[in-house]
């Protein structure tokens, strides 16, 4: 499926991937792993997929993912690492741009990892969408980077804490559960080959059944 996808954006991440053959470790997110992995398996949606470590991830333990992303270029490179595996038929690829569209269904996991982007993508639109996209008894899972960023391709982004991606969501009271609202360090290596100490955040959610 294919849904409008606004051009500029793509042309950026599509040519951010094509600078190299891959540009993420290939590992699936720690927090990711940590949140998730005592979950029982079922349907999972993974905003922003980009070279698909999560949902391949997530597809060896047995989810059906659907997993987003607006770069052509990525899909196509997270969908050869899935031929590879056992298990390329429990994950549909899908092009889509989030500001402008969103997937169909729920699910019961919706996971948002480092959701950011260098454009005005309407970030906290998003999110509530992913919150609506989370079926009863499912888990919503936001982690993101914290604080103020230098960045190459967004320079001085301001990013929210835990405490203000709760607010924004505006979820009603007595429909979920906070499971998980905290900030914690993250170490990356940076581009010039130093260690890049930073901090991240983690929101976990769970919809109540009634």
């Amino acid at each position: 499926m294919t849904h409008d996808v606004t051009v500029p954006d793509q042309e950026f991440w599509d040519a951010r991937y094509a600078e190299s053959d891959r540009i993420w470790s290939g590992r699936p997110n720690a927090a990711l792993v940590r949140e998730a992995g005592d979950l029982a398996p079922g349907r999972a949606l993974d905003l922003g997929c980009g070279e698909g470590a999560d949902a391949l991830w997530l597809a060896e333990r047995g989810w059906e993912v659907t997993a987003v992303d607006i770069s052509r270029v990525a899909l196509d490179r997270a969908a050869g690492h899935a031929a590879a595996t056992a298990f390329a038929d429990r994950i549909t690829w899908q092009h889509c741009d989030l500001g402008t569209a969103f997937p169909a269904g729920t699910f019961d996991l919706v996971t948002a990892q480092f959701l950011h982007s260098h454009s005005d993508m309407p970030r906290e639109e998003i999110l509530r969408g992913a919150a609506g996209a989370v079926a009863p008894g499912g888990v919503l899972l936001i982690v993101g980077h914290s604080g103020s960023h230098d960045w190459e391709h967004a320079p001085d982004l301001k990013l929210p804490t835990p405490d203000e991606v709760v607010e924004f969501l505006g979820l009603p009271d007595g429909q979920w559960d906070l499971l998980r609202c905290e900030e914690h360090p993250s170490f990356r290596t940076g581009h010039d080959g130093k260690p890049d100490p930073r901090t991240d955040n983690t929101v976990k959610l769970r919809r109540r059944t009634v």
